[in-house]
């Protein structure tokens, strides 16, 4: 009992404003989907959208969905005017301003519809489907189909807009994109025509007399007595709307007023540059106002640690971090007071501090070059190999013959890697890391890793052979193999940035490659890779080793030749079909 309440009291604590109008906005965008779909089914008939919607109702009208969406509906749209009063810097080049004006505008503009079918239908048993519908759109009233068309475009951009600001971190996010721009672009124009093709059979029907008797009966359409009565309920619930609207904006004012009134106070950055700003704001919508660089990947939505400050002075006077700023500090293992995060600290008097992380400033070419890849933490396989005897080899050699051979060593090697899903992230003199699981799974990942080892070696094997009227010995290698929980980001500064991956599961990979030495083998594969790749436990003879920077000391495998691996992949593929 007392675990479950722990759990549920970390679950509050790590969740924010934001992750609520995230969660309200997936509901109501799954909402939207099933609409633009049943919409669709115009290209085939009216009838079609008849059948389709007795679905989607049976499905959006069940009570627990019912009252799980109609609060997310009321959730998000009053979260959407909090973010209006709450949101102190509106940085126009960015697409947020643009999603949050889409989503205010849509309950405006929907009021009229909702009310007219969903309320219509509580208050006077009206039957409005889409004969109904199409037949307002396209016949009596033609001017309130552009005002729907305009509402079901709004509604679709603003929840791809929202849709993309949550996918954009994600791992998958990368491979998943242009699927998802082919849908983004596919749904709404399929939906569109069939709301065409079904308002023209309407259209042509209704000069049925036959077709009117049937379709705009009193219990369908109603009466004019109680369509003016839905008006006036919609003007109602559209001034109540805009009056929020407004209280929000008044608000805005009255908080400046009062800032301006509270007093400034000055906010020294630790490298000479102090501004001096009203009481209230956050140190990073400080940092925005004023154009200083401040270091944000997440954009200020305490979804990460980047902005974090460090308070010179007495930090005891600063207000009390929230929850959602302690669950963060929490989750990067900081106890330190004196550290903040600048998007959630509100500063009440003059306060100095420095940023832990240097934000990257542009370079005269930098608005040329790709954007950076923000760090993501994924299973990833580590290889490291190394070549043996370089030293030796520079001793007796000419500098650029050297370089050319390890050239030849590092081409085949990368061959080898990339032949096997690789991708070859760093050469660091005679020796490389790549890394597997970019675009796979953790047991395809291993498998490849393993068959790239085999690769290696046959490729040193081709390239020994070329080289041997050159060499007086072969050349040799050592690999060591290991996978886990890796960070994946850009590393670097200004125009030396490179992609990489950072975490103990590459410092084991390169501990095990040393180890290929003294234990006299090829490589030596951690007993994770080769559990994960779903090889036989007694496929390859274990041996524990003590790692550096561990206490307690690790099974790995130990492969005398390397050239054997793909068999045994191959085999253990076999036995798993």
């Amino acid at each position: 009992m007392a675990t479950a309440a722990a759990s549920i009291s970390e679950l509050v604590r790590g969740t924010s404003v934001r992750q609520v109008r995230l969660v309200c906005g997936v509901i109501l965008f799954c909402y939207v989907i099933s609409h633009f779909l049943n919409h669709a089914l115009g290209n085939i008939s009216v009838e079609a959208m008849e059948a389709g919607v007795y679905y989607h109702t049976v499905f959006w009208q069940f009570l627990p969905v019912s009252i799980v969406f109609y609060t997310a509906a009321l959730t998000h749209m009053g979260l959407g005017i909090y973010a209006l009063y709450q949101r102190r810097q509106f940085r126009w080049r960015t697409i947020e301003p643009l999603q949050l004006v889409l989503g205010l505008s849509i309950p405006a503009l929907i009021m009229g519809h909702v009310v007219g079918v969903r309320l219509g239908y509580t208050l006077y048993d009206h039957q409005k489907l889409y004969p109904q519908e199409l037949y307002l759109f396209f016949v009596a009233a033609p001017g309130r189909l552009w005002q729907m068309t305009i509402l079901l475009l709004i509604a679709w951009v603003h929840g791809c807009i929202g849709i993309y600001f949550w996918l954009r971190l994600k791992p998958f996010f990368t491979r998943a994109a242009p699927y998802l721009l082919a849908a983004a672009v596919l749904v709404p124009t399929l939906s569109l025509l069939g709301i065409y093709q079904g308002g023209r059979s309407v259209a042509i029907e209704a000069d049925d007399g036959e077709w009117r008797t049937h379709n705009l009966t009193r219990r369908q359409v109603g009466t004019v007595a109680e369509g003016n009565a839905l008006d006036r309920i919609t003007g109602a619930f559209t001034v109540t709307y805009f009056g929020l609207l407004g209280l929000a904006l008044a608000a805005r004012g009255v908080r400046a007023w009062r800032e301006r009134r509270g007093g400034m106070i000055a906010l020294s950055y630790g490298n000479g540059k102090t501004v001096r700003v009203p009481k209230g704001l956050s140190v990073l919508e400080a940092s925005l106002r004023h154009n200083l660089p401040h270091a944000s990947v997440c954009g200020g939505r305490a979804r990460c640690s980047t902005c974090r400050i460090r308070v010179i002075g007495d930090h005891g006077v600063l207000p009390e971090p929230s929850q959602r700023e302690a669950f963060v500090l929490t989750r990067v293992g900081t106890n330190d007071p004196s550290i903040r995060l600048a998007c959630q600290l509100r500063p009440t008097s003059d306060l100095s501090f420095f940023q832990l992380f240097t934000p990257q400033t542009s370079s005269a070419n930098a608005q040329a070059s790709a954007p950076a890849r923000i760090g993501q933490e994924r299973y990833l396989v580590s290889l490291f190999v190394d070549m043996r005897g370089s030293t030796q080899l520079a001793e007796k050699r000419l500098p650029f013959d050297t370089v050319f051979i390890v050239n030849r060593f590092l081409g085949a090697v990368s061959q080898a890697v990339i032949e096997n899903g690789g991708q070859p992230n760093q050469f660091v003199g005679d020796g490389m890391l790549a890394l597997f699981g970019l675009t796979a799974d953790p047991q395809t990942a291993c498998r490849q890793a393993l068959k790239a080892a085999s690769g290696i070696a046959t490729h040193i094997d081709e390239l020994n052979e070329l080289l041997s009227h050159d060499l007086r010995q072969p050349i040799r290698f050592g690999i060591g193999i290991h996978g886990g929980e890796v960070i994946i980001g850009d590393i670097g500064y200004r125009d030396h940035i490179v992609f990489t991956a950072l975490g103990d599961a590459v410092n084991v990979a390169a501990r095990l490659q040393d180890m290929t030495k003294t234990l006299a083998c090829e490589a030596i594969v951690s007993d994770e890779i080769r559990g994960t790749a779903g090889l036989a436990d007694d496929t390859l003879p274990q041996q524990e080793v003590a790692i550096r920077g561990r206490d307690e000391p690790m099974a790995v495998r130990v492969v005398a030749d390397a050239r054997g691996l793909t068999a045994l992949v191959d085999r253990s593929e076999r036995v798993a079909a």
